[in-house]
């Protein structure tokens, strides 16, 4: 039996999913594949290795102190992929470890992501996500899995491009602007395309996936809500997590969050992930 762990992306938000995987690391549950889109990246890479519980919560309340510093959200994260990655890097590949980001696929895409325009084209797309309208992202982006076990070169997660697809997966257009590039080519968040990687866990032929989620209510996939993530997907059972509430309630939202409200969001998340344990009571993924 094999089991993934998908993370779904939420900026701040993710001091949730950051609680459940502490809770799972000290119950000694090792998955074989993690994945994370955009702000649970240097997470679901510190699970993989067996750091997250040591450090997550340094991890996440470190953004708010690059904020508080006066840093905009490029250089919040920016700055941090450069604290952690020498960390990750040096353990990258103890267990398969996948990150979604958004491939730009048209000219005209990139240079509306690329220059002046990405902040305006973000706020648009925003309020598409409302409407639950994709149609400008399935136009012009294309979902990509940089994968520590990729057979395709060119998609191959390893030392020497961590920092840039991580730095790619979690550029949201309306607030981060400094451009992503992969080895020359155009990349934004991944949650354009792919907010959690559950069903794409599932397609790579895992026995069970764990998908974890900082938002209650309906699991979508995307950003904009086009597919919701199911139960089980091709006969693969998808177990998800999610808070009790709106964790904005508890005092931290996508860009906006307090050192307490985080504390508070990563508790219930530990909360959350014990009581899953609990009820899972499948012994065969206890290391």
């Amino acid at each position: 039996m094999s089991l993934a762990i998908a993370c779904a992306s939420g900026c701040f938000r993710v001091a949730f999913v950051q609680g459940v995987l502490s809770a799972f690391e000290r119950a000694n549950l090792r998955a074989d594949a993690y994945a994370g889109t955009s702000g649970t990246v240097i997470p679901a890479a510190l699970a993989a290795s067996g750091q997250h519980d040591q450090h997550g919560l340094a991890y996440i309340t470190g953004l708010l102190d690059y904020q508080s510093g006066g840093l905009g959200m490029s250089g919040v994260f920016l700055e941090s992929i450069r604290a952690w990655s020498p960390l990750i890097r040096d353990q990258l590949g103890q267990r398969r470890l996948i990150i979604p980001v958004s491939a730009v696929m048209t000219p005209e895409a990139g240079e509306l992501t690329q220059g002046k325009a990405a902040r305006r084209l973000g706020r648009q797309l925003l309020l598409a996500t409302a409407r639950h309208d994709n149609t400008w992202s399935a136009a012009h982006l294309r979902l990509e899995l940089f994968d520590t076990h990729a057979a395709n070169p060119d998609l191959r997660l390893f030392a020497g491009n961590f920092d840039a697809v991580a730095y790619a997966s979690s550029r949201m257009l309306h607030a981060w602007e400094t451009p992503a590039e992969i080895d020359g080519r155009a990349y934004i968040d991944g949650s354009y395309t792919c907010s959690c990687p559950a069903l794409e866990l599932a397609d790579m032929g895992y026995d069970e996936v764990i998908a974890i989620s900082p938002e209650c209510g309906a699991f979508y996939h995307d950003l904009f809500s086009t597919s919701l993530i199911p139960s089980v997907w091709h006969g693969t059972p998808i177990h998800a997590i999610q808070p009790d509430m709106d964790v904005k309630t508890l005092g931290v939202d996508y860009t906006q969050a307090t050192k307490e409200g985080v504390l508070r969001v990563y508790q219930h998340g530990e909360e959350k992930g014990r009581a899953f344990l609990s009820a899972w009571r499948r012994t065969a993924y206890i290391t």
